[in-house]
């Protein structure tokens, strides 16, 4: 069963930029698509971005679309979430998760806050 680890949150200041990673262990991750969500306290999981198996095929939120970027290297196991222009709004705490989805990892905190 494919694991997922999260990394890259941090806090930063509205406008400023931030790479997230996701890598994963357990079954061939490049079989899979990948999405990143985020979650707010008191609110749903939300997907914001999704990636299909192969790279090609793109979709975001439109709450960051045009600002945030979704990609991904399976020959490292890994998919990546760049955001730029950040939001305070976009403050949450960021997953990934395949689809079909995997047990949940921890997540990676992300504050945008001045």
């Amino acid at each position: 069963q494919v694991q997922l680890v999260e990394s890259g949150g941090d806090l930063v200041q509205p406008g400023e930029s931030l790479r997230l990673s996701c890598e994963a262990s357990g079954q061939i991750f490049s079989n899979y698509a990948v999405g990143w969500y985020r979650q707010t306290p008191g609110n749903l999981r939300e997907l914001v971005a999704r990636i299909s198996y192969g790279g090609r095929t793109t979709w975001y939120a439109d709450s960051v679309k045009g600002r945030f970027t979704i990609s991904r290297d399976n020959a490292k196991y890994a998919v990546y979430l760049q955001m730029s222009s950040l939001k305070v709004e976009d403050t949450a705490v960021y997953y990934c998760n395949t689809f079909p989805q995997a047990p949940w990892g921890q997540g990676t905190q992300v504050t945008v806050s001045s």
